[in-house]
């Protein structure tokens, strides 16, 4: 089993840019240094308190700075992307980090960046697909050639030149190519059942409640079921709001402060998705209301918080009605108390995840004999 940091990043405001990408990237190396596997980091372009623009930017950062880590977008918003341009770049990034890479892939979530580049009212979800799949024939062909869809076209025939190896766009280091994943938040969601049946791997979101979470497996197996996939956990991931501390009597102390970075955080998201009418994914009944959508719901629902042994147990409770999963994606929160954050990640990465790996391996395990 294996331990991600999951990066929107959030900030609140007051922040520069420059200071919340230094708080990112510290995050980030401190996370390689006590044991994480993985970072995903988010891409927007028109959100200030979601400050990264460009996630292979981004990343390319911490090349040097990392030395273990697998790097990975999560995720580039294809919709808002040229074909082409992403093939090159992301070759590029499989090369530079030596095949620290797993391409996550979206159709884009926020409604700013949907004007900013046009894509309100079109099939994002399709688009997205398209654009893969033309960076994969990209990666898979040598010009010349000429790939056309519904949305994109990519030619490169007339100034190929063989001597000078004119016309020539950079294959990835990872053979054949980088594994791809991609996000789901809706309960019964079509994108994890298209993961399912593409054989990508799935991430599920930190702000969805248990029986969403469940829900996603559910759809993705449907999916490989229908492609003649066999469906494996442990290329599912899960992102959850993890906060671990040294004494459960100091993670309740935590919490209970109001303007502790967590209830910032749910406070923001709650306001985020109520201006897209989208507060339903937080809710965990057909009939809850709006306004029964509040931060301690929110923290009941979808935080994991207490001592090592606390937040252990209720891992292997959540997981009991969700199913194995290969990843536990433990989701970045702006360092309000640096200390206390650093301490929570060495915390979840050296004492919880042993435990946990000792219960989930043989369910994941006996899950693949499963589907044999």
């Amino acid at each position: 089993m294996k331990l991600a940091m999951f990066m929107q990043p959030l900030h609140h405001k007051g922040w520069d840019y420059h200071e919340m990408y230094d708080q990112d990237i510290a995050c980030a190396v401190h996370a390689d240094s006590v044991g994480f596997d993985e970072l995903w980091v988010g891409e927007h372009t028109s959100q200030r308190t979601e400050p990264i623009t460009n996630a292979l930017q981004f990343l390319s950062t911490l090349i040097p700075l990392t030395q273990r880590m697998k790097l990975c977008t999560g995720v580039l918003n294809l919709p808002h992307h040229f074909p082409a341009r992403i093939a090159a770049d992301a070759a590029m990034f499989d090369h530079m980090s030596k095949g620290r890479f797993i391409m996550g892939i979206g159709p884009g979530g926020l409604a700013s960046d949907f004007e900013v580049y046009g894509s309100n009212g079109k099939d994002r979800g399709q688009m997205m697909v398209d654009c893969y799949e033309m960076i994969r024939a990209i990666w898979g062909a040598d010009a010349p050639y000429a790939f056309t869809s519904e949305h994109y076209q990519v030619i490169l025939k007339d100034a190929v030149h063989h001597a000078l190896e004119i016309g020539y766009m950079p294959k990835p280091f990872q053979k054949p190519f980088p594994r791809v994943a991609t996000t789901a938040m809706s309960p019964f969601s079509g994108t994890a059942k298209l993961a399912g049946a593409k054989d990508w791997d799935l991430m599920s979101a930190n702000f969805n409640p248990t029986a969403t979470v469940a829900s996603h497996w559910q759809a993705y197996c449907e999916g490989a079921k229908g492609a003649g996939i066999k469906p494996d956990a442990n290329n599912w991931r899960v992102a959850r709001s993890v906060f671990v501390a040294d004494s459960q009597a100091q993670a309740e102390d935590y919490l209970a402060q109001e303007t502790c970075t967590l209830r910032r955080y749910f406070d923001y998201m709650i306001d985020n998705l109520a201006t897209n009418h989208y507060t339903k994914i937080f809710k965990t009944r057909p009939d809850m209301t709006d306004e029964e959508v509040t931060v301690d719901h929110c923290i009941n629902e979808m935080v994991i918080y207490g001592d090592v042994n606390s937040v252990t147990e209720q891992l292997v409770a959540f997981s009991e009605q969700t199913g194995p999963f290969g990843t536990l994606m433990t989701t970045f929160h702006e360092w309000d108390d640096e200390a206390l954050w650093r301490r929570s990640m060495a915390l979840t990465a050296q004492q919880v995840m042993p435990r946990l790996n000792d219960y989930m391996t043989p369910r994941l395990k006996a899950q693949e004999r499963a589907h044999d």
